[in-house]
């Protein structure tokens, strides 16, 4: 049999001494900072012990999800409320042989072994074994919601939270003595649903409830997206966020958006141009009040979300069935960044492209903005959704490396719903320690130890830390 290495051994991922030296000594020993997830704060909250695998490796899965569909598994074994626990895992571990060369097949031997200490590979056979194996270590306080957050060194979380939410579990955290400090971001897709009056007007009667007023016209419902803005700024609070298409390459008017405003008030479904342009005035709006807090706006932008109708039904958002999307993103991007800008109204925003076609565009966009005051204020984020594998992240560095300062990058986050994700950060760690390695054997990059040192720390922890402004929990 030929020569192989041995599968996800210490220098996985690492192909120089270089590449292991940085990985070890600088990225390795780094707090997590997850300045962007999907976590439940209400588990958190309650320091939730899972009662077995499936539920905190399968359930909200969406990545997992996908994965089983296209191998032909029933949907009943991936979502169904009638299919055990175990049948559920049972048929994830059949899966996973297939995935050979899918991220998914990294990600889930590595969840394994870092969190369980269990090294056999995924398959029919071994599932016994590894039911057993993990559901045992469940049941210990070290794989609770705040043992793994503890244990895994995470330093910051922030989650994904609607304007209208109490945050209730945010303050229970706060209160918890929890090390990892858990904040919220305020991410207001309800307010873009002009083309849905029943889903926009239930939120904004529950955001006027939460406000503690009426709002029953524009300045009033701007009045109370102010108010919990600054609630948010209240708990700690200081990033916000958006996942749209693109952003609309148009203008709106106040009287517009007014008679936007109340028309779907009044049950009327807004046209394709009237969403645009409300969604133009609300992202300004909304970019305002992040530059007059001090906080940093998130773009997430290209996604086709929920193609298939009939899971969609089945199964609500989030049910894995999105793609990229070929939207244009220049001229759009570039109005709504020169807007704010231009009345210096520019909060610092991280940029991230779902469509690897973009790289280019958001990195090169990315420099039109920098104020010469703040270190890297406008950033092009990490590779996200389906560009956070190996292929997506190396692009990402690349075109950054490229066309802006890879020395002042904001790093890796998790964009995910389990708490088993954070060996993502270790992949991430592995795969620009490898970069920069091989550029250094290769005679591309000086060969300086203390530089090359410092370069990594910054992006796996430091940069963030420093970037975002957030009290972090010491480790």
């Amino acid at each position: 049999m030929p020569n192989a290495a041995p599968f996800l051994n210490d220098d996985f991922l690492l192909k120089t001494e270089w590449s292991r030296l940085l990985y070890n000594s600088y990225a390795k020993p780094q707090p997590i900072y997850d300045y962007h997830c999907h976590l439940p704060p209400d588990q958190i909250a309650a320091n939730r012990q899972f009662e077995n695998l499936t539920q905190i490796w399968l359930a909200g899965d969406h990545y997992k999800w996908r994965a089983m569909r296209s191998a032909g598994v029933n949907e009943d074994l991936i979502t169904g409320d009638s299919t055990s626990d175990y049948d559920k895992f049972l048929a994830y571990c059949c899966v996973v042989p297939s995935l050979l060369r899918n991220p998914l097949h990294h990600w889930s031997h590595l969840e394994l072994r870092r969190y369980f200490g269990i090294d056999l590979l995924i398959n029919e056979a071994n599932a016994p074994e590894i039911w057993k194996r993990a559901n045992a270590e469940l049941a210990k306080p070290a794989l609770t919601t705040h043992g793994i957050l503890t244990s895994n060194r995470v330093a910051v979380v922030c989650t994904t939270d609607d304007p209208a939410d109490t945050l209730e579990h945010h303050i229970a955290i706060a209160r918890s003595g929890l090390t990892t400090r858990v904040y919220p971001t305020f991410r207001a897709d309800k307010l873009m649903t002009v083309g849905a009056p029943a889903v926009f007007n239930a939120w904004a009667d529950t955001l006027a409830a939460r406000a503690d007023m009426d709002v029953n016209s524009l300045a009033a419902l701007l009045e109370a997206i102010d108010k919990r803005h600054a609630f948010f700024h209240s708990l700690g609070g200081r990033l916000s966020d958006h996942g749209l298409e693109n952003l609309p390459d148009v203008d709106c008017t106040r009287i517009e958006a007014e008679a936007i405003f109340s028309n779907v008030r009044a049950g009327r479904v807004a046209t394709t141009e009237q969403i645009a342009k409300w969604i133009w005035f609300v992202m300004i709006y909304l970019g305002q009040l992040d530059a007059q807090r001090g906080w940093t706006k998130q773009l997430h932008l290209g996604p086709l979300r929920n193609n298939n109708s009939r899971l969609l039904k089945r199964l609500g958002a989030d049910a894995g069935v999105d793609s990229i999307g070929d939207f244009p993103q220049a001229r759009g991007l570039s109005r709504y960044l020169d807007a704010l800008d231009r009345d210096e109204q520019l909060p610092k925003v991280v940029l991230y492209n779902i469509n690897p076609s973009d790289n280019y565009v958001f990195a090169t966009m990315a420099g039109n903005f920098q104020d010469g005051i703040t270190p890297g204020k406008i950033q092009f984020g990490s590779g996200w959704w389906f560009l956070d594998q190996k292929e997506g992240m190396e692009w990402q560095i690349n075109a950054l490396s490229q066309l802006g300062l890879l020395s002042r990058f904001v790093g890796m986050l998790t964009d995910s719903r389990s708490f088993l994700s954070y060996p993502r950060h270790e992949y991430f760690r592995r795969i620009l320690c490898n970069l920069i390695g091989a550029d250094v054997e290769a005679g591309l990059i000086p060969a300086d130890e203390a530089s090359l040192g410092k370069l990594v720390r910054d992006i796996c922890h430091d940069n963030a830390a420093a970037y975002f402004g957030l009290e972090i929990g010491r480790f």
